[in-house]
């Protein structure tokens, strides 16, 4: 199997060349094109039935994948939703990676995905109580928003990363989720819960904040007025225009 990112870093998409009896795993929705020669095979995600509720409910992933498998030299192209680059990351048996849910595009065969609880308050705050963990022997591909930022952690050495801007680290890191400063910093500062990650290992962040972006975008969005009332209402640069 060979793959090529095109487009990067802003409107990736990912092309996986298989050969004959080759095949991609991907979540649902991911497929753009593929070539003639591909057979899909919709199914439920491997593993008991706990496992597939856990990623699909918890993780934030679809319960069902499709399995895009070759009879012959073709091609598949796969891209996600949000505007940025796609990845790869190499899990091997010692080197399995958490992922941030949501950022999941493909995977090889023969890797496998469950779930990390991540400790419960950071549902407070609006983001996902579950990543996903990838263990096995393989290929995974990831999105981000944005592009990735790869830092490398020896003994010891420890990052504190918004957990916005967190996309992947691997299995051997630790890590805890823990509020930003104290009550006026998380709530003036702009930030809510950090992840503080701690090495050995390699951690994968995104330059993007999806969280931002979006609240970013909606001031922007027209506002439609109550029923009786004429007219539209949206903001430009903080001012308020319509009725």
């Amino acid at each position: 199997m060979e793959y090529e990112v095109r487009y990067r870093p802003s409107f990736s998409l990912l092309e996986v060349r298989l050969n004959a009896g080759e095949q991609i795993t991907a979540e649902a929705g991911a497929m753009v094109y593929m070539t003639e020669g591909v057979e899909v095979k919709t199914r439920m995600r491997s593993g008991g039935l706990f496992q597939k509720i856990k990623v699909s409910m918890l993780g934030g992933e679809s319960f069902f994948v499709n399995d895009y498998i070759a009879d012959r030299p073709s091609k598949v192209g796969f891209a996600a939703a949000p505007l940025g680059d796609i990845e790869r990351l190499e899990v091997q048996p010692n080197r399995g990676f958490i992922v941030q849910s949501g950022a999941y595009v493909a995977s090889t065969s023969s890797v496998q995905l469950d779930t990390q609880w991540q400790g419960f308050t950071k549902g407070l705050f609006g983001t996902s109580l579950f990543m996903l963990k990838a263990t096995g022997q393989g290929d995974v591909f990831v999105n981000t928003f944005g592009a990735m930022d790869q830092h490398i952690l020896g003994q010891g050495e420890t990052m504190t990363v918004d957990n916005f801007h967190l996309v992947a680290f691997t299995e051997g890191c630790t890590y805890s989720v823990r509020k930003f400063g104290g009550l006026k910093s998380t709530i003036l500062g702009g930030e809510g819960l950090v992840t503080e990650v701690a090495g050995p290992g390699e951690i994968f962040v995104q330059t993007k904040n999806p969280h931002e972006f979006a609240s970013w975008l909606a001031a922007f969005m027209p506002r439609v007025g109550r029923e009786g009332k004429e007219g539209v209402e949206f903001k430009v640069g903080g001012f308020r225009i319509g009725k």
